[in-house]
């Protein structure tokens, strides 16, 4: 393979992540896989003298946790933040800029090719590379490779952040609606408790048979407070989305469910679940809904999520052994199928939905990434 399609599948790669953590990851893997570095870093400063984020690429997981806290921008690391030219080096220990942190366990290096990352006329990060593998330097053809990827580093970067903000918004902006969900429904029916067991008190030594009525109000009204967490509980997108995956983010919300249920849910999963983000996200959203369908209407004893995800091909079956209901009369009419259905669509995915009056349900997505 030539560098042009090296560097093009290595932009392709990086392309399809857009958290920021794990695009430093593949774009420092990438910059050593194409300069031939026995050893990479990537560094982005945090504007106070330090590195925000320094990701290596080529040490064990050992040896990076043997090597104690992050450097400081410094002698050659901090050199290459200061400016927009490239540095390459025979050896780096014989640079004057070569100094400061450099603990014992730190594996010796000579060769090095720095390249900073530039992005909006300004440097926002740098790669540094170490020992050219077959060679006593660096040439002038890895660093031509290098600055061509530091551009596309740059965009990738660029968007990462602006996906995490988006993010970020996005998660204020359900958080807010989760406040208001809150005050509207089971705020004000906890405020009827309260009226409720007032009443119920006061007329405990009067009337015991309106204080009953008043105390089995109580009860109603709580049991309807907590239907009302309960489904708010169902919507909330967990954080393991984003950084552990489908698999993972679904096991901890059925987690959830049972405990907040006190209800059996099975769960059988297989295969390698990591897939798109905007495939997981509404595969998630799927499953939530058949969820909340299953123990909110179908009045289930048990519920079966199955997730299989291999050979390109991802699948979804939740299933109860609830009441069941006639999908034709019902379907047009709640509004969360639809939206099933809607998502399906959205990530070229096949949705069937089997029920009948006493059969329970199964919902089953198939997607192919």
């Amino acid at each position: 393979m030539d560098s042009a399609e090296a560097l093009s599948d290595a932009v392709l790669a990086i392309a399809a992540e857009h958290a920021v953590e794990p695009v430093l990851q593949k774009l420092v893997d990438a910059a050593r896989e194409l300069a031939g570095a026995r050893y990479a870093a990537i560094g982005v400063p945090d504007g106070d003298g330090g590195f925000g984020q320094f990701i290596t690429s080529g040490m064990s997981d050992e040896l990076i946790a043997s090597l104690g806290e992050l450097p400081r921008t410094h002698g050659l690391l901090g050199a290459m933040l200061e400016s927009d030219v490239a540095q390459r080096a025979t050896d780096i220990r014989r640079d004057p800029r070569f100094r400061g942190w450099w603990p014992d366990a730190h594996p010796s290096m000579s060769s090095f090719l720095g390249v900073p990352i530039v992005a909006r006329g300004a440097v926002a990060g740098a790669f540094y590379l170490t020992d050219k593998e077959g060679a006593d330097t660096f040439s002038d053809d890895d660093q031509a490779l290098i600055e061509t990827f530091a551009a596309h580093a740059a965009l990738a970067i660029e968007n990462a952040r602006l996906h995490e903000r988006s993010r970020e918004l996005s998660i204020v902006e359900e958080r807010n609606r989760l406040a208001r969900e809150l005050h509207d429904a089971v705020t004000q029916k906890l405020f009827g408790v309260v009226l409720a067991a007032q009443s119920g008190a006061a007329l405990l030594h009067r009337d015991a048979e309106a204080a009953g009525t008043q105390l089995r109000l109580v009860g109603e009204l709580a049991s309807e407070a907590m239907d009302e967490l309960r489904s708010v509980i169902v919507h909330l997108r967990p954080p393991a989305l984003e950084s552990e995956g489908l698999a993972v983010a679904l096991g901890k919300h059925v987690d959830v469910l049972r405990r907040a249920h006190g209800l059996a849910i099975e769960l059988d999963v297989a295969g390698d679940h990591r897939v798109a983000a905007g495939i997981e996200t509404d595969v998630f959203r799927i499953a939530q809904e058949a969820l909340h369908n299953a123990l909110r209407h179908a009045g289930a004893g048990h519920i079966a999520v199955r997730l299989r995800c291999e050979d390109e091909r991802l699948e979804l079956t939740v299933s109860d052994d609830g009441a069941g209901f006639d999908v034709g009369a019902v379907r047009s009419r709640r509004l969360g199928l639809t939206t099933m259905a809607e998502r399906a669509r959205a990530v070229d995915g096949d949705l069937e939905l089997r029920s009948s009056p006493g059969a329970g349900t199964t919902v089953r997505l198939v997607v192919r990434p």
